[in-house]
């Protein structure tokens, strides 16, 4: 009889196959040794691979991360190999996980492959970006916001919109919505530009003090009411970091992508009916009216 585990073992079994490499006999080990735990080595590559995953950390702090990462592979290589005396990685759970790493890891590592034949950003592309885009660079403002996330269905946004527009200032509104019973949550927030998402950022830089919009959301609709702005323009200069490594990324996917539609173009691919994908609208109905 299969005996089934906790999913924290599950888990931690995961998170010791993306991170650690630990025993000698197993590819990857090569490098100056940092650490032993009995006959396995914690290296110094394996330390190096965990410190450039440390988003900000500042030069002067690398010595003590460093230390505090040996420590956590030290605990993680005790922990795997019990789990390995317990049997742990014969577990369902456990080998599914596991598995799914392997092929997150190797999907990743092929994809990014792909996308580091993209080539950099011209100064002429980037010039371009940034002159289409004045609401994020020479138009910049940092919004003042009041938010109302409401719940409701497709067809009540329009009658949400108008009421809305009819309504005298926010709190009318808000007014409104208690007395139909429509549940919803406020708040205020101090956005800059680039925080916005980038479908709505468009409207809210035309909206003036005291306006409102409405933004359809997956459980109904977003208002936001601008309380205030100021302007805080960026130059192009100071943009083409961000820009290039925008355009660079997007390039990357887009190369990403063109290649799996080849991959999938390429090899035969059916599914069972409860998982097939979603046809697009108008291909489903041409699908219909063929029938």
């Amino acid at each position: 009889m299969t005996t089934t585990r906790p999913a924290a073992a599950c888990s931690a079994v995961l998170i010791l196959a993306l991170t650690l490499a630990a025993c000698s006999d197993k590819p990857g080990a090569g490098g100056a040794v940092a650490a032993r735990v009995g006959k396995d080595v914690i290296t110094v590559p394996q330390v190096d691979f965990v410190l450039r995953q440390q988003v900000g950390l500042r030069p002067e702090q690398a010595p003590a991360a460093r230390r505090q990462i040996v420590q956590n592979l030290v605990d993680q290589d005790l922990a795997m190999r019990q789990a390995e005396a317990d049997k742990l990685d014969r577990d369902p759970g456990v080998e599914l996980a596991l598995a799914a790493a392997r092929r997150d890891v190797l999907a990743r590592a092929y994809l990014e492959k792909i996308g580091a034949a993209a080539a950099k950003p011209s100064a002429a592309e980037v010039s371009q970006y940034y002159a289409a885009h004045p609401a994020l660079f020479s138009a910049r403002r940092i919004y003042s916001l009041q938010e109302l996330a409401i719940e409701a269905k497709p067809e009540q946004v329009d009658l949400l919109r108008a009421q809305l527009s009819q309504s005298k200032n926010l709190s009318d509104f808000v007014d409104w919505l208690k007395a139909h019973d429509y549940r919803f949550q406020g708040g205020q927030a101090v956005r800059a530009a680039e925080q916005l998402p980038p479908a709505s950022l468009e409207a809210v830089s035309r909206l003036s003090d005291g306006q409102a919009m409405v933004v359809q959301a997956p459980a109904g609709v977003q208002v936001l009411m601008l309380a205030g702005s100021r302007s805080q323009p960026v130059t192009e200069d100071q943009a083409r970091p961000a820009i290039e490594n925008f355009l660079l990324n997007d390039r990357r996917r887009q190369l990403a992508e063109a290649r799996l539609q080849a991959l999938r173009a390429a090899t035969p691919i059916s599914y069972d009916s409860a998982y097939a994908p979603a046809l697009p609208a108008a291909a489903a109905s041409a699908a219909s009216a063929a029938r």
